[in-house]
């Protein structure tokens, strides 16, 4: 039977395409294996079971690039001691389990099992999310046989273009199965007013709920929020909120720590504009599902990539961009009427022309031709 070892971990962006590529990988047959090896993380051992994936957990390091008397000795230890023995533990695994070929999502959390596949001569295939491309990824992208991107080949600079294969990025299928109905009875909606989903990624945002609850009560005088805080900002939100809103536009909002598949399927299905960070993930989550969206991206990401990711989208129109010097309570309600009101059905258009629904079918097939 063959093997395909998935390496990867660190964000949601780094399983979730994992999942959706191991989904189309299920259709094709069932004479292969499917394992994962990376770190230990809440997505992955959240989201690995449930998608019936044997999972091997390493250890995996960091390089940490502010400055802190903290980052130093934790960059320290992770390059002497985290990584090698990541290593360590991936050759063993693999020496073992003996991979046809690895898969590798990126992060942090590949870097022990790339090195290790490549030692022991194990073909790899690697998918980048963003338009730059980050620093494990680069050392992958030397070890690799062929490199799935996210984006137009032409926007990629850190790649050679003769290993590049334009995929677009892998979604889960179930974000595309929402019934509206049911969205309205999971989330409690009154169907008054054009809902508006917020996300803050898997961890939250804290810059994107600040300014949410600074505008509160205005958009919620025009418009139902769903909104995703994420585990650390929950309490604030909800008690902050709670003081602010009166009674009777309270019914408008609803705020959740986290949402699982189903809940983001039948958010994104009822929702008129997403409000997010600009992850490759949630950005083609968001054009497969054809919503309008105002992006925040994140400042400081590496190799400033989520304001790369943004511009591009951005480039026929299919969102708005607001970096976050520009993202101020009433300036963001105001461009958010501008959206609802009077762009959504041409960014609705553009995200469909931008989206990549085959992405999973085209790197699951290529892998399977690929050992077999």
């Amino acid at each position: 039977m063959k093997r395909i070892l998935f390496t990867g971990g660190g964000t949601g962006g780094h399983i979730f395409p994992i999942i959706a590529i191991v989904e189309e990988m299920r259709k094709r047959g069932s004479d292969f294996k499917l394992e994962y090896i990376g770190p230990s993380d809440f997505t992955s051992k959240t989201f690995l079971p449930q998608a019936k994936i044997n999972a091997y957990y390493i250890s995996s390091g960091k390089l940490r690039r502010y400055f802190s008397i903290k980052s130093v000795f934790s960059n320290i230890f992770d390059l002497l001691i985290g990584i090698p023995f990541g290593i360590f533990q991936a050759f063993i695994i693999m020496f073992f389990i003996a991979p046809d070929v690895i898969v590798s999502k990126g992060g942090f959390g590949s870097v022990p099992a790339i090195i290790a596949g490549w030692i022991l001569r194990i073909p790899i295939f690697m998918h980048e999310s963003d338009v730059v491309g980050g620093l494990a990824n680069k050392i992958g992208g030397k070890l690799s046989e062929k490199i799935f991107v996210s984006f137009p080949t032409s926007e990629i600079e850190d790649f050679p273009k003769e290993k590049l294969i334009e995929s677009g990025n892998p979604v889960r299928s179930i974000l595309a199965l929402g019934n509206k109905e049911d969205a309205k009875i999971k989330f409690n909606l009154t169907g008054e007013k054009p809902v508006i989903l917020i996300l803050g990624g898997s961890q939250g945002s804290e810059k994107i709920n600040e300014v949410i609850l600074g505008v509160l009560v205005d958009v919620l005088q025009d418009f139902e929020i769903i909104h995703q805080t994420g585990m650390a900002g929950f309490k604030r939100v909800k008690n902050e909120s709670l003081a602010m809103i009166d009674e009777g536009l309270l019914k408008y909002y609803h705020p959740y720590f986290f949402l699982d598949d189903r809940e983001l399927a039948l958010a994104y299905t009822i929702s008129e504009c997403v409000v997010a960070r600009s992850g490759a993930g949630t950005i083609f989550e968001i054009a497969l599902l054809k919503k309008p969206s105002i992006l925040i991206p994140l400042p400081g990401s590496a190799q400033n990539h989520q304001v790369r990711n943004a511009y591009s989208y951005a480039r026929n129109g299919a969102c708005l961009v607001l970096e976050e010097g520009n993202f101020t309570p009433h300036f963001f309600f105001e461009k958010l009427k501008e959206v609802v009101k009077e762009d959504k059905e041409s960014m609705s258009k553009a995200a469909e022309l931008f989206s990549k629904p085959y992405a999973a079918v085209i790197i699951a097939r290529y892998v399977l031709d690929f050992i077999e």
